[in-house]
Protein backbone atom coordinates (compact mmCIF):
# COMPACT_ATOMS: atom_id res chain seq x y z
CA UNK A 1 0.00 0.00 0.00
CA UNK A 2 0.95 3.27 -0.37
CA UNK A 3 0.27 6.88 -0.22
CA UNK A 4 0.50 9.73 -1.97
CA UNK A 5 0.96 13.46 -0.88
CA UNK A 6 -0.82 16.03 -3.51
CA UNK A 7 0.59 19.31 -2.86
CA UNK A 8 -0.51 22.49 -4.95
CA UNK A 9 -4.08 21.56 -5.50
CA UNK A 10 -6.87 24.63 -6.92
CA UNK A 11 -9.25 25.33 -4.02
CA UNK A 12 -11.80 24.21 -6.25
CA UNK A 13 -10.53 20.51 -6.68
CA UNK A 14 -12.64 18.01 -4.93
CA UNK A 15 -12.07 14.22 -3.96
CA UNK A 16 -13.76 13.20 -7.03
CA UNK A 17 -11.54 15.27 -9.38
CA UNK A 18 -8.40 13.43 -7.65
CA UNK A 19 -9.59 10.39 -7.91
CA UNK A 20 -10.54 10.60 -11.40
CA UNK A 21 -7.31 12.12 -12.26
CA UNK A 22 -4.99 9.32 -10.39
CA UNK A 23 -7.16 6.15 -11.20
CA UNK A 24 -5.25 6.72 -14.48
CA UNK A 25 -2.11 5.31 -13.04
CA UNK A 26 -4.20 2.29 -11.05
CA UNK A 27 -7.02 1.39 -8.28
CA UNK A 28 -7.37 4.12 -6.24
CA UNK A 29 -8.34 2.82 -2.58
CA UNK A 30 -9.14 6.34 -0.71
CA UNK A 31 -8.51 10.08 -2.22
CA UNK A 32 -9.17 12.99 0.22
CA UNK A 33 -8.56 16.42 -0.23
CA UNK A 34 -7.80 18.15 3.27
CA UNK A 35 -9.87 20.95 4.13
CA UNK A 36 -9.78 23.30 6.97
CA UNK A 37 -11.60 22.65 9.89
CA UNK A 38 -13.68 25.73 10.51
CA UNK A 39 -14.56 27.16 6.70
CA UNK A 40 -15.15 23.86 5.70
CA UNK A 41 -12.73 25.30 2.19
CA UNK A 42 -10.07 22.80 0.48
CA UNK A 43 -6.29 24.05 2.37
CA UNK A 44 -4.84 23.33 -1.27
CA UNK A 45 -3.50 19.65 -0.60
CA UNK A 46 -4.74 15.56 -0.31
CA UNK A 47 -3.81 12.48 -0.53
CA UNK A 48 -4.06 9.66 -2.62
CA UNK A 49 -3.82 6.03 -1.70
CA UNK A 50 -3.03 2.71 -3.49
CA UNK A 51 -2.71 -0.50 -2.85
CA UNK A 52 -0.22 -1.35 -5.50
CA UNK A 53 3.17 0.31 -4.90
CA UNK A 54 3.69 0.46 -8.41
CA UNK A 55 0.97 2.18 -9.41
CA UNK A 56 1.60 4.67 -6.98
CA UNK A 57 5.17 5.53 -8.46
CA UNK A 58 3.51 5.73 -12.06
CA UNK A 59 1.39 8.49 -10.85
CA UNK A 60 4.45 10.32 -9.01
CA UNK A 61 6.41 10.09 -12.10
CA UNK A 62 3.40 11.23 -14.67
CA UNK A 63 1.90 14.10 -12.27
CA UNK A 64 4.57 15.48 -10.37
CA UNK A 65 5.26 19.23 -11.70
CA UNK A 66 2.25 19.06 -13.56
CA UNK A 67 -0.67 21.46 -14.27
CA UNK A 68 -4.14 19.59 -13.10
CA UNK A 69 -7.07 21.71 -12.49
CA UNK A 70 -5.12 24.97 -13.67
CA UNK A 71 -2.49 24.67 -10.95
CA UNK A 72 1.06 22.70 -10.95
CA UNK A 73 0.94 20.35 -8.50
CA UNK A 74 3.11 18.33 -6.73
CA UNK A 75 3.14 14.37 -5.67
CA UNK A 76 5.03 12.48 -3.45
CA UNK A 77 4.99 9.75 -1.50
CA UNK A 78 3.49 10.92 2.03
CA UNK A 79 5.45 10.70 4.86
CA UNK A 80 3.92 7.83 7.03
CA UNK A 81 2.59 8.84 10.67
CA UNK A 82 3.85 5.97 13.09
CA UNK A 83 1.31 4.11 15.39
CA UNK A 84 2.83 4.78 18.60
CA UNK A 85 4.17 8.14 20.12
CA UNK A 86 5.62 11.69 19.52
CA UNK A 87 2.74 13.75 17.71
CA UNK A 88 3.64 17.31 18.03
CA UNK A 89 0.26 19.06 18.24
CA UNK A 90 -1.66 20.71 20.64
CA UNK A 91 -3.25 18.42 23.00
CA UNK A 92 -6.78 18.79 22.70
CA UNK A 93 -7.42 18.08 26.53
CA UNK A 94 -5.21 21.26 27.75
CA UNK A 95 -6.78 22.70 30.65
CA UNK A 96 -5.36 25.92 31.85
CA UNK A 97 -4.32 25.78 35.54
Amino acid sequence: MSKLFIGGLAWHTDENALRQKFEEFGAVEEAVVVKDRDTGRSRGFGFVRYGSDADAEAAITAMNNIEFDGRTIRVDKASERGSGGGGGGMCPSRDSG
